[in-house]
């Protein structure tokens, strides 16, 4: 490795070589990796850290291999503004120049200034290789119009008398191709009296086999053999144009025709890997594989090119266990090093299979035998590592690329993007996304997607504006990549102002947001009591054919009823949403009413109910509900029984009567609520549990415990469970006054109450205190269970009534509910350290609001 490093650098140049000690030193320290590869298992896939600091130094050594100190300073110097090379004293030839520009194919500009300035230095003028040398750079890069804008300018300087200067033309013109202008010039030459000398002519032929001018083929290949100009050469054009004609026939013909007549001289191994590979590519396998050992046992040379032809062959179709399987076979035998294009080749069909023991084997085989890797190797190497688990030694690796030379790929910076992501550092993968989009690659819609959701997660939201910002810059607006998910980020946040922000310049690009997204617009602005742009967003979520919800709509009434000049803002908004007709005006008034409903503000709710009149509008359902309620919020109790009467004429809906019970017990109408009770069983109709539990609590907060026992007992006597609620509510009064117990007691008398009642009963006594005895927590716990469902209210009433006998008795009863899966809260707490106090014990007390601040997080500090 290191003595093809030395070799190179010992060409045309100033400074003298390493000593051959040194450099045979260096290879065999080089030769195998400081550290086995772990194993390649999903649980075993971590290095210690100084054997990956090792791991990576081991790898940047092997890719430092590659450069050669003179040409990166020479290429750093052509970076600069005034390129001044005169410092490098350098004794230009043909090869040194041929040398600079094979160096780095990628860096056009710098080939071209270094082209430039080799050409106007005295004593040295370029000669057709180094003309070929830096058109194949051109075209590689496929600059086309760099390379015609070139040849453009070189004819200005035709010197006719010049053979080399029509060369180069035809060569120049037949690499870009221009097939039409090479063979002009080709004439022009030739009616001078000039001709193309070897490679001129096997450059145009083949230009006219790569654009498929096979007559013109023939006729030029006529020419070349009157002139003796045939060579190996032009053989490998000739069955290249046979094969892409799919005549596999004539190019074997042709073959062993060329064998026969110049006893194997001019044919070379590119003109047989060219008949190799597309007899492969027509899934003639066997006689390929049957011709290349034919060839070889003519005494041919098929190591190399041949060899690697084959393999690639296999590799495209996915035979990755017979390319290997040939590989070693001709490793053994023939002693076969394939080239870093056919190892490269290779690793990425494997790392593509996860084949990560082969992967390592062949980079082990690469090092060893000398094989100086190339930016594609290096990039395999990244992802190899990132692979099985050793992203930081990528990392490493990668952070060293001015260094090493490395340019990453797209896939390289995928694997990288990927692997920190799945190590959890969501910062360093954004900071290789940045560097990535900075290079000017496009690491693809997913990563990108992938990425922002990680930050979006992390509440880096800083970053993801960055990242935001910088594709709208450059105008990178994938279409499958949605910003729309961002800009609910930012809502979530409560930084919906830079959401709406994203959102408009997205329109401004033509972009337009999802229905999410205005829904997190719209709610935002909306918490932020922001109604005109909530408005404002509503409307323009309408334009772009999406329905709001009942809910969203709200949430806008709401804002706007909170903003100067609440009246114009909610009937503006309601004129232009009747205009707009993108529903029924009855439906449109509902979810105004509702909206006016949920703002409290009633008054407006009758004046649209009194517009609905005028113009003739029946009310809906849920219109007449939410109206109800209005009425009710605003203790307007006789129009909300006037209306509840005309309302049941047109609909017998239970949902309507639950409604008018639940709302007259928010206000303490007890007496009405009781009465519509007793009606609605009478027209057949079954009232909710909320209907009962309601009626029951606002009994208890009355003190007309008999009207709750008795509603108590009519609900269970219909077949009702008693709810948590219910049996709560009881409790809660049990444990305030003893009059509860004394009503069970009189109604129990003069009335034959259900076995459930009667069980509720006796436990209201034992909670006032009003029936003596010594219980314990779980016959406690037990007798509430055959009364109702416990929850963590439940627990609370049994710590406040248990308190009294100390904090054991807490202590047992916080263990029950946790092992019932509930979560002590505020509640639970204060109740124990109240209890304590009231007691005496303060020690006792502060230790559990100690206990609460050290653990705070057992206690849910929102539940009551």
């Amino acid at each position: 490795m290191l003595k093809l490093r030395i070799a190179r650098q010992s060409r045309s140049l100033i400074h003298h070589p390493p000593s051959s000690a040194t450099a045979t030193a260096a290879l065999s320290s080089a030769a195998d990796p400081p550290i086995p590869i772990p194993s390649f298992s999903s649980t075993n896939r971590s290095v210690a850290e100084p054997q990956q600091s090792d791991l990576a130094h081991y790898f940047r050594e092997w890719f430092m291999s590659r450069k050669i100190p003179l040409y990166d300073r020479i290429l750093e110097a052509l970076h600069a503004e005034d390129a001044d090379l005169s410092r490098f004293n350098l004794r230009l030839s043909e090869e040194l120049v041929l040398d600079v520009l094979r160096y780095n194919t990628k860096d056009v500009l710098s080939c071209l200034k270094f082209f430039d300035w080799a050409g106007r230095q005295p004593g040295f003028f370029h000669t057709r290789a180094t003309f070929c040398s830096i058109f194949r750079v051109i075209s590689k890069a496929n600059l086309t119009n760099l390379m015609l804008d070139f040849l453009h300018g070189y004819e200005k300087y035709a010197y006719n008398g010049k053979q080399l200067y029509y060369n180069i033309l035809v060569i120049g013109y037949s690499l870009a191709g221009r097939c039409e202008t090479a063979l002009a010039v080709f004439g022009k030459m030739r009616f001078l009296g000039h001709d193309l000398d070897r490679v001129g002519y096997n450059v145009l032929l083949n230009a006219l086999v790569d654009g498929g001018h096979y007559d013109f083929v023939e006729s030029l290949v006529l020419e070349i053999k009157k002139r003796g100009c045939v060579d190996s050469a032009t053989h490998t054009v000739m069955v290249k144009s046979y094969c892409k004609q799919n005549q596999l026939d004539q190019a074997e013909e042709y073959l062993r025709g060329v064998m026969k007549a110049d006893n194997k001289v001019k044919l070379n191994r590119y003109a047989l890997s060219a008949f190799l590979s597309a007899l492969c590519r027509n899934k003639q396998f066997e006689r390929a594989f049957v011709l290349m050992e034919e060839f070889k046992m003519m005494g041919i040379n098929v190591m190399g090119h041949v060899y690697g032809a084959w393999i690639s062959e296999l590799v495209k179709v996915g035979k990755m266990d017979d390319a290997l399987q040939f590989f070693k076979d001709k490793r053994a035998v023939d002693d076969y090093v394939p080239d870093v294009f056919h190892f490269n080749m290779l690793i990425y069909r494997l790392l593509k299979e996860d084949r990560l023991e082969d992967v390592y084997d062949l980079l082990v085989e690469m090092t060893k035998r000398g094989v100086v890797p190339n930016d594609v190797t290096m990039n395999a190497v990244l992802c190899f590592l990132c692979k099985v688990g050793m992203v930081d030694v990528a990392m490493r690796l990668y952070n060293s690329k001015e260094q090493i030379g490395l340019s990453v790929n797209r896939m390289a910076y995928n694997y990288l993007i990927f692997s920190l992501l799945g190590e959890g550092n969501v910062t360093e993968s954004y900071s290789v996304l940045q560097n990535s989009l900075d290079q000017g690659y496009f690491p693809g819609e997913r990563t990108l997607s992938i990425v922002a959701d990680a930050l979006c997660r992390d509440g880096k939201l800083d970053k993801v504006k960055e990242l935001v910002m910088f594709l709208l810059q450059k105008k990178l607006v994938p279409r499958k990549f949605s910003y729309d998910k961002f800009i609910s980020a930012y809502c979530r946040a409560n930084r919906v102002e830079e959401g709406y922000m994203l959102h408009d310049m997205l329109t401004g690009l033509g972009q337009s947001s999802r229905r999410f997204a205005y829904h997190s617009m719209i709610e935002g602005f909306s918490r932020s009591d922001r109604g005109d742009i909530a408005a404002r967003l509503l409307i323009e979520m309408q334009e772009s054919h999406y329905r709001a919800t009942r809910k969203l709509y709200i949430g806008v009434i709401i804002s706007l009823l909170k903003m100067e000049n609440p009246d114009t803002q909610f009937f503006g908004l309601l004129e232009m949403q009747l205009a707009r007709g993108l529903c029924d005006p009855s439906d449109t008034y509902t979810i105004f009413i509702d909206g006016a409903g949920h703002a409290g503000r009633p008054d407006l709710a009758l004046q649209i109910y009194k517009e609905m009149q005028k113009y003739d509008i029946a009310l809906s359902l849920r219109g007449g509900i939410r109206l109800l309620q209005c009425f009710l919020k605003a203790e307007k109790v006789p129009s909300a029984l006037l209306l509840f009467c005309e309302l049941s004429i047109r609909w017998q809906r239970k949902k309507m009567w639950n409604a008018m019970i639940v709302g007259l017990c928010r206000i303490k109408e007890v007496n009405y609520a009781s009465e519509l009770l007793v009606n609605m069983r009478k027209v057949s109709m079954t009232p909710s549990l909320q209907c009962y539990e309601e009626l029951i609590k606002v009994n208890c907060y009355l003190e007309k415990y008999s009207d709750a026992i008795d509603i108590l007992d009519d609900m269970t006597r219909n077949g009702r469970q008693v709810s948590s609620f219910i049996g709560n509510v009881f409790l809660l009064h049990a444990l305030k006054s003893m009059s509860l117990y004394d009503a069970w007691v009189s109604l129990s008398e003069t009335k034959n109450l259900t076995n459930t009642s009667w069980m509720l009963g006796h436990l209201v006594g034992i909670f006032s205190d009003s029936i003596g005895g010594y219980y314990l927590e779980e016959d406690i716990e037990t007798l509430i269970e055959q009364c109702f469902e416990t929850d963590l209210y439940t627990y609370n009433m049994m710590l406040k009534k248990f308190i009294k006998k100390g904090s054991n008795s807490a202590s047992i009863l916080v263990h029950r509910l946790c092992e019932k899966g509930y979560k002590p809260n505020r509640f639970t707490c204060d109740i124990i350290s109240d209890g304590l106090k009231r007691q005496g014990r303060e020690e006792e007390a502060i230790m559990w609001e100690m206990h609460l601040k050290e653990t705070p997080e057992t206690f849910d500090m929102n539940r009551r």
